[in-house]
């Protein structure tokens, strides 16, 4: 038999915002109880008390905020370097038995520019190639036989350095992600190493995502 706190743990789990605003204190409980009640009532298959249901959100809150920042709060104060690189076009292409020949040309005719920006990630039916604009037409040029699924310009990666303990620690890229998506802008590619994580958006919005990363040490 499922019980109150079952129901209410597997609904809240499915909405990742809702935890944790529920987690800050910033949801009226009371509210909250109200419009998920249905949806226990579904699933306990009766007739849920409210009251029950608020006491149930009440104690739930303390052990998700627990959970949530679990090592998260020591990784925030330990992420490195925010670097920014701006001027960037998206590519992605159809995987073929030439496209890794076609990326070892452009590799090689970026060897000399040790500034230039340019990451390949093949992925099972497509790949993904970054690079700083000034160099697209090498990308034009050496992969015009390629079949082209998308091409994105005016695009901004904003690489964190982070600890190399991170990814022994659950939820920490989610926080990373919440940070971004709370201000509304929106990630066009993430790109991930064991001690990087870049994310990737529009020129226009680099200045709001730059600022909202940064404030994620502040506030621990």
């Amino acid at each position: 038999m499922i019980t109150i706190p079952q129901a209410i743990e597997s609904i809240i789990k499915e909405q990742p915002f809702l935890t944790e605003a529920l987690a800050e204190g910033l949801i009226n409980v009371s509210a909250l109880a109200r419009k998920i009640k249905p949806e226990i009532d579904k699933i306990i298959m009766k007739d849920a008390k409210q009251g029950a249901i608020v006491m149930a959100l009440n104690r739930l809150s303390p052990q998700i905020d627990f959970h949530l920042n679990r090592g998260i709060d020591k990784m925030i104060t330990m992420l490195g370097d925010i670097i920014v690189r701006s001027d960037l076009t998206d590519y992605s292409y159809k995987n073929s038995n030439t496209l890794i020949k076609c990326h070892t040309k452009v590799f090689e005719s970026l060897a000399h520019y040790q500034d230039t920006f340019y990451t390949l990630v093949r992925g099972v039916h497509e790949s993904n190639l970054v690079i700083s604009s000034i160099h697209a037409n090498l990308i034009e040029e050496h992969f015009k036989n390629e079949e082209l699924h998308l091409k994105m310009e005016n695009l901004s990666a904003i690489t964190l350095k982070l600890h190399e303990s991170n990814t022994q620690v659950p939820g920490f890229y989610y926080y990373i992600l919440k940070a971004i998506a709370w201000e509304g802008i929106n990630i066009t590619e993430v790109i991930s190493t064991s001690n990087e994580f870049t994310v990737l958006i529009n020129d226009e919005d680099v200045d709001r995502a730059f600022s909202a990363l940064k404030k994620l040490r502040t506030k621990k």
